[in-house]
């Protein structure tokens, strides 16, 4: 995991390494059938699924921005480690002026808690509405599959710990230089963060969990995704968008900085 901050626009930009999510194949999907998975899976060759956790620091005239917020110690020993990082890099909890969250997932965002207090006490959140409006109203829980309603629990923690200083914000431009680009599926109101420049930078949080394996068979999803078709419209759409704009990516479980290169019928995300 790369260490180095490096330019994007008006901001330096970080990956804090928050530690390594590990599943059975099982968890994969494919949008046409679990014959099509199988052989998917059997070109991929790997005995189970095993991703980076990432979270991003970036440092600007408005001082330290995060993009999401890493797991805190609520996953397991094998993540949380994002506040390691960040100390590591010379920031302090009290100096975070900002949490972009690209949804409100436990490994994006709880980590925006310290046990039963905001772990950044000075800190605006800023959430895509669709999201924070969707885990934060309680009747959409009865239509929400059981595996996939861990962001209601996430949404009244942020909203108990964080209170007025939550920002819903939609698509467009939230920041100086940082705009939300709604990438829908993974949960209702899933976003990326685009940081514009003359080489820009798009955090785009699980549009991919798979940086291999997804972007050159896009049809393959996760059993984590609330909407699987939606999903992979979001994925094909983005990859295209993210070639043909030439940006550099990388996002909640992509290890470093990539370039996305058309190869054949899908992609390649190659080292930046």
């Amino acid at each position: 995991m790369s260490e180095t901050w490096r330019r994007f626009g008006s901001y330096d930009v970080l990956i804090l390494d928050d530690g390594i999510f590990e599943a059975p194949l099982d968890v994969l999907i494919h949008a046409d059938g679990e014959a099509a998975r199988d052989e998917a899976l059997a070109r991929w060759g790997k005995p189970k699924v095993s991703i980076p956790v990432n979270c991003f620091a970036l440092r600007g005239a408005d001082g330290i921005t995060l993009v999401d917020a890493g797991t805190g110690p609520s996953w397991g020993a094998a993540m949380g480690h994002a506040p390691a990082a960040m100390a590591k890099a010379g920031i302090v909890p009290e100096q975070v002026e900002r949490v972009l969250i690209t949804h409100l997932h436990g490994d994006h965002a709880l980590g925006l808690f310290d046990g039963e207090r905001a772990r950044f006490p000075n800190a605006e959140i800023i959430v895509p509405e669709a999201d924070f409006g969707f885990f934060g109203n309680e009747t959409n829980r009865a239509r929400t599959p059981p595996n996939r309603q861990g962001g209601f629990a996430v949404t009244a923690a942020v909203k108990t710990h964080y209170g007025d200083r939550i920002r819903p914000v939609a698509a467009g431009s939230v920041r100086p230089g940082i705009a939300l680009i709604p990438l829908p599926g993974h949960t209702a109101g899933h976003g990326g963060y685009l940081i514009e420049g003359e080489q820009s930078l798009l955090l785009w949080g699980d549009a991919l969990h798979l940086a291999d394996l997804q972007a050159s068979e896009p049809h393959i999803g996760l059993v984590y995704d609330f909407d699987a078709a939606t999903a992979l419209t979001s994925r094909r759409a983005i990859l295209a968008r993210a070639a043909r704009e030439d940006w550099i990516v990388s996002g909640g479980h992509i290890e470093g900085f990539r370039r996305v290169i058309e190869n054949g019928p899908g992609y390649e995300l190659t080292p930046a």
